[in-house]
């Protein structure tokens, strides 16, 4: 055997060659032309034997820099928080590493409880009357989101904050391509959305309004203000929501937002490098059966007892696409469990309380900087703020990563108009020394 994760011998491939009828593996490809065949070896490494290879492996992995070995001040949409040691213990169990779809609820009543209580507690966070039971990131809900109140309305015009994050923002750009709709971005007024050009654009073919709350700079949007623009309208009101901030901010469903949208990766879930995290879509018992992905319901048996089944889904998102709301029919079940065994094992005085240290936290990095001279945007902060430097900021972070730190997200990258500007995240994780440290490096860099 020349390697063990292949169990084929040379005997076993001559039997199988003989039972069809061949001499040699390139008779499989006679019908390919000579002149389309890569005739040549691949410009790759010899192999190796596994030892060596997991040294050469483990040389390339150890370059990498992340927030174990270093200090990271990044955020933009993905966050360093805690996660407790009891969420890789659960989802690392067969049982559920393992799960893909709970078709047969007989044999599926761990998997389905699971995605019931996350549902439970993100329409407990967000205010709303259901949820689903995930989506594949916040930029796709956001996304998804958009398509449900553009068919519901059966308008195509959809407003949307260039306070939202860029990435939900081209996410949904490329949805809307493919529908013919009208996806219109409204200015910014400092680190908020102009809430003035929002009312000036909202008009009778207006199927949704679009903010983030905390937005993408952290600032806190007037959701009330917002909400009373759709008022006389058939518009739906959507809000990309951190579900952290959530434990601490009054819900948008209090505000009365239709849909609400956002990312679970707060709860639970590395960064892992950008992914894969795990969108969360909660709505109105109006729009419940025009949601996408999968819904678990609670149920009973014929003998009285509680059970879990997949419920309200309309079979044209697996068959008649041509018909459907949507054309999603899965889900990231093991990281919203993640998500609930971490929100689990924090509780809601746990939830409170971390939201509650990003706060302050936040804003006492932003008060000192602003102290000691930076010029930082206004805004009402959570979790980020925007500080705007005398020299690039990409230059500025490569001298921070020598001195052990993660700096905070390049914005001139996605915005010209913010050439300069550092967008900052403080997480409960980050000491006060840490805070203090990272100030007085960049101090230095922006002389």
């Amino acid at each position: 055997m020349s390697h063990r994760y292949i169990p084929l011998t040379e005997t076993d491939k001559q039997d199988m060659m003989k039972t069809i009828g061949i001499q040699s593996i390139d008779e499989l490809f006679a019908d390919i032309p000579e002149k389309v065949r890569f005739d040549r070896p691949l410009n790759i490494k010899e192999r190796k034997a596994e030892t060596p290879l997991l040294r050469e492996l483990g040389q390339i992995a150890a370059k990498n820099m992340t927030s174990d070995t270093h200090v990271s001040f990044l955020g933009a949409g993905v966050y360093d928080h805690y996660i407790p040691t009891v969420v890789d213990h659960v989802i690392s169990r067969s049982e559920f590493y393992t799960a893909y779809t709970p078709y047969q609820p007989e044999i599926s009543q761990g998997e389905l409880q699971a995605i019931f209580e996350f549902q439970t507690m993100i329409a407990e966070l967000t205010g709303m009357d259901v949820a689903n039971s995930s989506m594949y990131d916040g930029g796709t809900s956001f996304a998804e989101a958009a398509m449900l109140a553009c068919g519901h309305t059966k308008k195509k015009k959809i407003l949307v904050s260039k306070a939202v994050n860029n990435e939900s923002r081209e996410v949904l750009h490329m949805y809307a391509k493919g529908q013919n709709l009208e996806v219109v971005e409204i200015d910014l007024k400092d680190t908020v959305t102009d809430l003035d050009k929002l009312k000036a654009a909202v008009d009778a073919d207006t199927a949704c309004i679009m903010v983030q709350y905390p937005n993408f700079f952290g600032s806190i949007e007037d959701l009330e203000a917002i909400k009373a623009m759709t008022a006389g309208t058939k518009a739906l009101f959507i809000v990309s929501s951190n579900p952290m901030a959530l434990g601490l901010l009054t819900p948008p469903g209090e505000f009365g937002a239709d849909i609400v949208v956002g990312d679970a990766q707060v709860f639970g879930i590395p960064a892992q490098f950008g992914g894969p995290h795990c969108g969360y879509f909660a709505a109105t018992k109006a729009l419940m059966r025009k949601m996408p992905g999968r819904l678990v319901g609670q149920t009973q048996d014929d003998e009285g007892q509680r059970g879990f089944v997949l419920t309200l889904q309309a079979r044209e998102q697996h068959i008649r696409r041509d018909k459907a709301t949507s054309n999603i029919c899965s889900n990231q079940a093991l990281n919203a469990l993640a998500a609930s065994v971490a929100m689990s094992a924090l509780g809601k005085n746990g939830v409170y309380e971390m939201a509650q240290q990003n706060l302050y936290k936040t804003n006492y990095m932003k008060d000192k900087m602003t102290q000691e001279g930076f010029t930082v945007l206004p805004g009402t902060s959570f979790n980020e703020f925007v500080v705007k430097f005398n020299q690039p900021v990409a230059d500025i972070n490569d001298k921070l990563l020598t001195d052990g730190f993660i700096g905070g997200f390049d914005l001139g990258r996605v915005d010209a108009a913010f050439n300069n500007h550092m967008l900052i995240a403080v997480t409960e994780l980050r000491t006060k020394e840490e805070i203090d440290t990272f100030i007085a490096k960049v101090g230095v860099y922006n002389a």
